[in-house]
């Protein structure tokens, strides 16, 4: 199969799942094994369209980040306030995940990891959607230290490929007093410095693999994983006002089987 088109397949998997609760990594690892694009080049690859699917979220929310720098009268959350909640909610997953990287990548950066992940993430999400308490809190400016921080320690969770960094924000909020809509809001927002963190330690280490060559692959999948991504939110959002997480949690029950049969043949 010709790279650029594995360029485009890659780049829609990535944009259409990093936000949702089914796990982008997850299944970036599950698609390039199929498409058999999986080593050094495709690691760096994968940390590029990532950042695609980052910056559609910026495009998106833009008044908000913008409102972290330049603060806005009425809106407690932006200027200092709004960046120490973000700090608080990216501190967890970003000390673990310092220290636990390598062994990530080594030991559970493969399908069969992926789908118990899948699984596992699929029943917490059920039981979430099951006992979670009556939302508190359903806007930005409510949203308080305490439970920034405590969404942070759910995101560790997601250090696990397959678990999902989306679905694990997303339940910490809604088990934290958070509404849906607004969980799922700040997942996104607060996905933005954690990814940025963690896609700049990545490329340290990888951005010496790729070749001049590769450049064009490297733009075909970030703007295709961008674009993917504005809609994938976009439509999760608009999704979130008429249903439940549940559908996500179904879906995932339905592929992790799927995914330990396709790889103990």
């Amino acid at each position: 199969m010709h790279v650029f088109i594995i360029a485009v397949i890659m780049g829609i998997v990535e944009g259409l799942t990093e936000f949702l609760p089914v796990s982008s990594t997850g299944h970036l690892i599950i698609t390039g094994h199929i498409l058999g694009f999986t080593g050094p080049r495709a690691e760096t690859f994968e940390v590029i369209i990532q950042l695609g699917a980052i910056l559609a979220v910026v495009a998106i929310y833009w008044p908000t980040f913008l409102g972290l720098v330049r603060p806005r009268e009425k809106r407690r959350f932006s200027g200092i306030y709004g960046l120490w909640l973000l700090f608080l909610t990216s501190l967890p997953a970003s000390i673990l995940g310092l220290f636990t990287h390598s062994l990530i990548k080594e030991f559970l950066f493969n399908p069969v990891s992926v789908a118990w992940a899948l699984g596992i993430g699929a029943l917490a999400i059920l039981a979430v959607e099951r006992w979670k308490p009556s939302p508190r809190t359903d806007s930005l400016d409510e949203l308080d230290c305490k439970t920034a921080l405590g969404i942070g320690f759910f995101q560790c969770l997601a250090l696990w490929p397959g678990f999902s960094r989306s679905a694990a924000t997303i339940m910490g909020g809604m088990l934290l007093g958070a509404g849906r809509k607004l969980s799922a809001e700040y997942s996104f927002i607060a996905a933005v410095p954690i990814m940025i963190a963690a896609t700049g330690f990545d490329l340290l280490g990888s951005w010496s693999k790729m070749s001049p060559t590769d450049f064009i692959t490297l733009t075909i999948g970030f703007l295709v994983s961008f674009v993917a991504a504005w809609l994938a939110v976009k439509g999760f959002i608009a999704l979130l006002g008429r249903t439940t997480l549940r559908p996500f949690a179904w879906y995932r029950l339905a592929l992790a089987p799927l995914v330990l049969a396709l790889w103990s043949v």
